[in-house]
């Protein structure tokens, strides 16, 4: 009896293992079919059976990427706004969470269900109007008429917010109150060390959303020596073909530095995903 039980969980053990496998392969799959289309050429990866094992083109692709646009500096500019907008995301999304969860004032729930409710509205809608207030405060073609709109969202709030009220008692605020602390203080000094689970999750989706972004970019961002990556990727298509091998080799590229960034973070990312899960 005891040695089938001891059997039985075994193969429990050996079935989880073998489905995070799979599901580990399938999420890899792809940067790596990026890959092998990126280091073939065109007409190897057209062909049929397709190449499936990486070529010897990839810096010759690579190579052709950076003649056809400027792609340190469209890097440049997509590491200055994921950047920016990350940092800034993080600074007032965790003080806003701080307010909602930590102070008393009049009309709190009812803003922060406004704030929640504004998710519900697609970014499409404010495309315009959005549009109408950069040109005339003369944004466009800069880079601040990206960051500026994107340097608080309502998701940033409502995660700091659930996760301040779950991860530090109130009574650590009152002690730090009478202590006579103010509110920023109480904020910079005890907040922010005990929310970097929390900290390092949202970044990792802000610049990651950042990073793709391609819709708003492509609206306000008309002169090529201040395009993102993505807007950059999109001018190597032609008009009457289309080099994938060339494409997907700058696509790989433009992938590393989200992969750089997720594996910096990647203990942090982790710990603030589980930390709902643990919690009485």
């Amino acid at each position: 009896m005891y040695m089938n039980e001891i059997g039985s969980n075994k193969f429990g053990n050996l079935l989880v293992y073998l489905f995070f496998i799979v599901v580990t392969l399938l999420s890899v799959f792809p940067f790596y079919w990026m890959y092998v289309v990126g280091s073939n050429t065109t007409s190897a990866v057209n062909q049929f059976p397709p190449a499936v094992l990486p070529g010897t083109n990839f810096m010759e692709n690579a190579r052709n990427v950076f003649e056809r646009i400027d792609f340190l500096g469209v890097m440049m500019n997509s590491l200055i706004i994921s950047g920016a907008v990350t940092l800034s995301v993080l600074f007032f999304c965790s003080l806003a969470g701080y307010a909602f969860t930590k102070l008393t004032f009049k009309g709190r729930d009812a803003a922060f269900i406004f704030v929640i409710a504004t998710m519900m509205i697609p970014p499409q809608l404010g495309l315009i109007p959005n549009f109408m207030l950069i040109s005339e405060l003369g944004w466009i073609d800069n880079l601040r008429a990206v960051i500026v709109p994107a340097m608080v969202n309502a998701f940033g709030v409502f995660w700091m917010r659930q996760y301040i009220s779950s991860a530090m008692p109130y009574e650590l605020v009152e002690a730090a109150r009478v202590d006579g602390c103010s509110h920023f203080r109480i904020y910079w000094n005890i907040v922010l060390p005990i929310v970097k689970p929390a900290l390092a999750t949202l970044g990792i989706f802000t610049f990651m959303m950042t990073w793709n972004d391609f819709l708003w970019p492509l609206v306000v961002l008309k002169d090529s020596s201040v395009h993102t990556i993505q807007i950059a990727l999109r001018t190597l298509n032609d008009v009457y073909s289309t080099d994938y091998s060339m494409i997907l080799a700058g696509t790989f590229m433009a992938t590393l530095p989200i992969l750089i960034v997720f594996l910096i973070f990647n203990k942090q990312f982790v710990s603030g995903i589980t930390e709902g899960a643990v919690k009485n």
